[in-house]
């Protein structure tokens, strides 16, 4: 489905934060683009149209959080102080770093 040998940089679909007027624009480079199925892949090929360069930020924990259930350091509110977004979290554990923060 895709012709070249690598996909564009593009943003995990966890979640991403950009402007409004970006938001504008990839919407009408996205009507010139056949649609791709990989969703995060798309809005890379997207940005790539517009020259605009993803970057990365601490805060998207987009594969889930390293950490030692039993560790200490997963009661205190610092350990997700800085998460903006995260993934593989359950229910009960969203909750508890809600509650914490």
């Amino acid at each position: 489905l895709y012709n070249k040998s690598n996909y564009p940089p593009y943003v995990g679909g966890g979640g991403f934060i950009m402007d409004g007027p970006l938001a504008k624009r990839l919407h009408k480079t996205s009507e010139t683009l056949e649609l791709y199925p990989i969703d995060d892949v798309f809005l890379g090929m997207c940005l790539q149209v517009l020259k605009v360069a993803p970057v990365g930020h601490e805060g998207f924990k987009t594969f889930g959080i390293v950490k030692n259930k039993n560790s200490k350091m997963n009661k205190e509110p610092c350990f997700f102080r800085s998460v903006l977004v995260v993934h593989k979290l359950l229910p009960p554990e969203l909750l508890q770093m809600w509650d914490l923060v």
